[in-house]
């Protein structure tokens, strides 16, 4: 009797998944259905959502006079704090708020997806996707200084700020107070939905598919233990996220560099080995991003799965990375959008393209081979045992996006339902209690649904930045007016 006691928890389980996915499956196949509508451009198909985010990303730069290059090394000093004092409001450094939403933003996507994008599109994808990247600086630009200016700073220290922040406030300022508040709910709402769901279950899911996979596959003595897995991460995410944004910058601020430093170096070691082939790689990239060749939809494929892949990893226009930024300590809001111009350039031009090369280079692109098991495949053409370091990578990706997600999705939570310690309490337990869920279900609609939600974000976030953008102009020309006057100075 014992012996069936697996098989009948096993039959439960799965029964338990399937009534779940077809609880979802109706509502998340018309939500993704609608959020990812798309149009055929020559035999490809285009979703309306990426071209929103590339066009508006597209006129921040132009009313912005290209302002990702203008102001690049500006940038790097605030990061370094050349501009901080320690008495501004706010709750983190510069660098703790940029190493916060990067780890939201570095993740899966830079592993697994840039191996999609150029299994579809060719090396030529990778040449989109660096546009797409350099573009998206500016929507990141636009909307963080928002969200510094219109955030709310608590007499106990603390702050609160983003997209649905900017959104009410900002356009009430402009007579427009009812379009705004239905902004500002509608994105927390979709925040909320994104973070549990793609920042959260997710996640978890393939951080335990990783590392199964690493110590044996179906004889792994995790198979079939996710909850186990999930449990442990569970409680570590909890330990970190229950000291709030204070804790989590302090871990991120160490996680980031750390997982950027072993997944470039890695992916480094193999481009200088086999540097003689490099040329030739961003030949194929160049020459592929303007005549397609042999891939689905010809040019067009090759820019569609670019623009894709930038849009889906940095998230440049979505409005998350806002609500990090928001927490940081200064009194001018236009010095975070320039430290957040940084955030598209590391996530994708410079980590995304690594990934594009490595797999160019290693010669497994024709392997039939998609997603992590492509990029898996290309490293370990030159490490055997890259697969073992990859799955670390996977694991603290997945870690700090969880820990930036609960961020996000807490102050959507704490929008709709008021501050308070209990409030708060209550969405964090119940964030710890879906990476449990997350990391032992299969759970294909509630993960559809959950990216739908994130990139519905987009919708109100973009429309408030086209109203708003004058307003940040303002910032801009108050700032440098100030460091011409002196009264703005380094304290490095």
């Amino acid at each position: 009797m014992s012996a069936l006691l697996p098989h009948v928890a096993a039959a439960q389980e799965a029964s338990f998944d399937e009534q779940i996915n077809q609880a979802i499956a109706p509502i998340s196949n018309v939500i993704a259905g609608t959020i990812f509508y798309s149009i055929p451009v020559a035999g490809t198909a285009f979703p309306l959502i990426v071209g929103w985010l590339v066009i508006a990303a597209t006129i921040f730069t132009l009313y912005f006079g290209f302002v990702q290059f203008r102001k690049f090394g500006h940038a790097i000093s605030l990061v370094k704090g050349d501009y901080s004092h320690p008495e501004d409001a706010g709750e983190v450094s510069h660098f703790q708020a940029l190493a916060t939403a990067l780890s939201g933003t570095v993740g899966l996507g830079n592993i697994a997806g840039v191996a999609v994008a150029v299994s579809i599109g060719g090396p030529g994808a990778t040449f989109w996707m660096i546009l797409a990247g350099l573009l998206g600086m500016a929507s990141k630009f636009t909307e963080c200084t928002l969200g510094v200016k219109y955030r709310n700073e608590y007499p106990d220290g603390r702050v609160s700020g983003g997209p649905m922040y900017y959104l009410s406030k900002g356009l009430a300022e402009q007579g427009r107070p009812g379009l705004g508040k239905v902004l500002a709910i509608l994105f927390s709402v979709c925040c909320i939905g994104g973070a549990i769901g793609g920042g959260n279950m997710f996640q978890a899911n393939q951080a335990f598919q990783q590392v199964v996979n690493v110590t044996g596959g179906e004889n792994s003595f995790l198979a079939g233990s996710g909850w186990l897995f999930g449990l442990v991460m569970a409680i570590i995410v909890g330990v970190v996220i229950i000291g709030g944004i204070k804790s989590i910058a302090k871990v991120t601020e160490k996680i980031v560099p750390l997982m950027a430093v072993i997944y470039v170096t890695a992916g480094m070691i193999i481009i200088i080995s086999n540097i003689g082939m490099v040329g030739d790689a961003f030949a194929q990239i160049f020459v592929g991003a303007f005549t397609g060749a042999g891939v689905a939809g010809g040019v067009v494929g090759a820019l569609i799965q670019g623009f894709k892949r930038a849009a889906f990893s940095n998230e440049a226009g979505i409005g998350s990375a806002a609500i990090a930024h928001a927490a940081v300590r200064t009194k001018e809001p236009i010095t975070e959008g320039y430290v957040a111009l940084l955030e598209p350039f590391i996530d994708t031009v410079v980590i995304c393209t690594m990934t594009a090369l490595v797999i160019t280079i290693s010669g497994e692109l024709n392997s039939g081979l998609t997603g992590v098991e492509l990029t898996s495949a290309a490293f370990a053409s030159a490490f055997t045992w890259f697969p073992l370091i990859l799955a670390l990578a996977v694991v603290l990706f997945a870690f700090s996006t969880m820990l930036s997600w609960s961020y996000y999705g807490l102050k959507g939570w704490t929008y709709l339902v008021g501050e308070g310690k209990g409030k708060e309490i209550v969405f964090k337990l119940f964030f710890c209690l879906c990476v449990i869920v997350g990391a032992s279900m299969s759970l294909g609609p509630v993960i559809d649904f959950s990216d739908s939600m994130i990139f519905a974000m987009a919708i109100p976030n973009i429309i408030g930045l086209y109203f708003l953008m004058s307003v940040v102009r303002g910032e801009v020309t108050q700032y440098w007016d100030k460091i011409e006057r002196g009264e703005i100075k380094k304290v490095k």
